[in-house]
């Protein structure tokens, strides 16, 4: 059965990733890329979707384990009455094939171990073939095929591979599998030993990169080191997190597939990634930006595939019980094709932040931020599904207005600071048309807080994004209550809920979910800002407390059970993370947005 969602390590080579638990399965693994059918999907089943253990025969969950040092190399550790063993897992850069690579290595005494695996092509649907061919085990089914290598010998139990053998001090066993699609010619596996060295080399040298010199300097980089972990290298595009149909809700049916794009992480994650010295992805990412929302702004979408893939339909997987019974698993996801008008603001804050750093603008981007504020323009007004992607009926989002006003600000800011050619008197009067309809239909004066949508009483985590792209400055008594609002309504033991699913039926769907973790980070940044730097100090250690034995966050988190939920590792959380931390440690540069709260005060 699968492990606690925070059982789970992730091992990768930056085109697909595998879930490790702490019982040394890997119970989850899509090859060859992030969103391609699993092999291994036992994470949203058991044990016959698919898995590959190895363990001590003694079996139970690892005595402890860690990344070796700053690099994606997992090290699980067993003390058992025989010995201690180590599993080195790893996955080496991409050549000609994806391989896995798990390395059993005795540490002392002699420790009988135990290799179950069991390939299970298209989400646990397809057993494939397997036979010998020389010393390899191959698994061929339809455009898929795997091969193990191993001095160890395997025989087969109920359609399982098995291998029994005992490991010595001293001893280092390797397992290699590889992967090909089947009509390519077999290809030749991983020397391990080599693997391991080039693996290390290619983590260390990347590390080696960041600049961050704040006061959390282990976190920081382990979140780095995940976020490029979750990027898909041929394209440079950065997926939300490597899983699918985790739930957010126990038992329930919230649960979707987040091996894809979204645009409105681009902000974010270029000022995680700028700020620590890492403009060559940020740079790949504006460039996979500028790729995917190339054509009519019309048919912008609030997510792409890896590739900038537009077409991403959504259907169930019900041979699959999903992850502790929750269901439907899904594959695909139907909000791409959401009216969300806060990703036309992210879009053009996200490249308007590349024109402030040092990534050198492009002709080609202001044309398409034109093309996109005229889009804008004419649809500000329309209600839509906001950044939550509500499926319930669509309303006048207060987040998605503001973003609605701040991408005509960093167009008018484009044209004032740089010498663009733009029509910044007109945009600035649509600017302020949205900012007064803002404060005037989205904020409950009684309460002294901006709402979730126009007339509702329901509160929203975006609003604490209020500052931070200069709306409103951090001091302005409306923002201030605000910041009151969220932590008094919308926290479970200090920790934010998106919304309040239970509120007006805003979202379409039954139940509840946990508190989402990049809200509680923006809470962090709120408190800050408005001067309360020791509440968001001891709010943000908190945050640091729920990550993983390895370091890593999930979406969300359930206060009552003290568990991860919701798909992992999650580049959002992960790059909340990282921003607090540069914000806490004083390590943020200026953008326009902090010039905006600097010198508007706007009404």
């Amino acid at each position: 059965m699968p492990g606690r969602i925070e059982d789970y390590a992730v091992i990768g080579d930056l085109q697909t990733a595998a879930l490790v638990g702490r019982d040394g399965s890997i119970d989850w693994l899509c090859l060859p890329r992030f969103d391609s059918p699993a092999c291994f999907a036992a994470l949203l089943h058991d044990d016959s979707a698919g898995h590959w253990r190895m363990a001590p025969v003694a079996g139970g969950p690892a005595t402890r384990r860690r990344y070796q040092d700053d690099t994606l190399i997992l090290e699980t550790e067993w003390d058992t009455p025989d010995g201690t063993v180590r599993v080195i897992d790893y996955m080496p850069p991409r050549g000609k094939a994806a391989d896995v690579v798990r390395m059993v290595e005795g540490l002392s005494g002699a420790v009988p171990m135990r290799m179950d695996l069991t390939l299970r092509f298209d989400y646990g649907k397809v057993v494939p073939w397997v036979r010998r061919t020389g010393p390899d085990l191959g698994a061929i089914a339809g455009p898929d095929a795997v091969w193990l290598r191993t001095d160890i010998d395997l025989h087969g139990e109920n359609r399982t591979t098995v291998a029994e053998f005992t490991v010595r001090a001293g001893e280092r066993i390797p397992f290699v599998l590889t992967y090909q699609l089947s009509h390519l010619p077999r290809p030749q596996p991983v020397d391990a030993e080599r693997a391991l060295a080039d693996t290390e080399r290619f983590w260390r040298d990347w590390i080696g990169r960041c600049d961050y010199d704040g006061r959390w300097p282990d976190a920081v980089r382990r979140s780095l080191l995940t976020l490029k972990a979750l990027t898909y290298a041929p394209t440079g595009g950065i997926l939300a997190a490597a899983t699918t149909s985790l739930p957010e809700q126990w038992g329930g049916p919230r649960n979707w597939d987040y091996r894809y794009c979204w645009l409105r992480d681009a902000t974010f994650t270029l000022q995680a990634l700028l700020g620590t010295g890492y403009v060559a992805e940020a740079k790949a990412w504006r460039e996979w930006l500028l790729r995917a929302v190339a054509g009519d702004p019309a048919d912008l979408q609030i997510m792409y595939g890896l590739d900038g893939t537009r077409r991403l339909p959504e259907y169930e997987l019900d041979w699959l019980r999903g992850y502790e019974g929750a269901s439907p698993v899904r594959v695909g996801n139907g909000a791409a094709d959401q009216l969300q008008l806060d990703v036309w603001g992210e879009v053009l804050e996200s490249l308007h932040l590349a024109r402030e750093s040092s990534i050198t603008a492009t002709d080609t981007a202001w044309d398409l931020q034109r093309a996109l504020l005229e889009h804008l323009e004419g649809n500000w007004r329309l209600p839509d599904n906001s950044l939550w992607e509500v499926r319930g009926p669509r309303r006048h989002f207060v987040h998605s207005k503001v973003l609605a006003w701040t991408g005509f600000d960093c167009a008018i800011r484009a044209v004032e600071q740089h010498g663009l050619a733009g029509s910044a008197d007109r945009w600035r009067a649509v600017r302020d048309e949205i900012h007064a309809e803002v404060c005037a239909k989205g904020f409950d004066t009684d309460r002294n807080t901006f709402t979730q949508s126009y007339g509702s009483r329901g509160l929203d985590a975006a609003t604490l994004l209020i500052p931070r792209v200069g709306f409103l400055p951090a001091s302005d008594p409306r923002v201030i209550g605000t910041v009151d609002a969220v932590r008094n309504e919308l926290c479970e033991d200090g920790f934010v809920l998106r919304y309040r699913p239970e509120t007006e039926g805003v979202d379409g769907l039954p139940g509840t979910e946990g508190a989402f973790l990049a809200c509680t980070f923006w809470l962090v940044d709120a408190l800050d800002a408005i001067g309360r730097r020791t509440e968001a100090e001891q709010l943000f250690e908190r945050l640091l407390d729920l990550r993983n034995d390895v370091g890593l966050l999930a979406e969300e988190y359930d206060p009552a059970t003290g568990r991860h939920m919701g798909n992992t590792p999650q580049a959002f959380s992960m790059v909340g993370l990282v921003n607090s931390a540069r914000q806490l440690s004083g390590t943020t540069t200026r953008t326009s947005a902090d010039a905006t709260q600097q010198h508007t005060g706007r009404r």
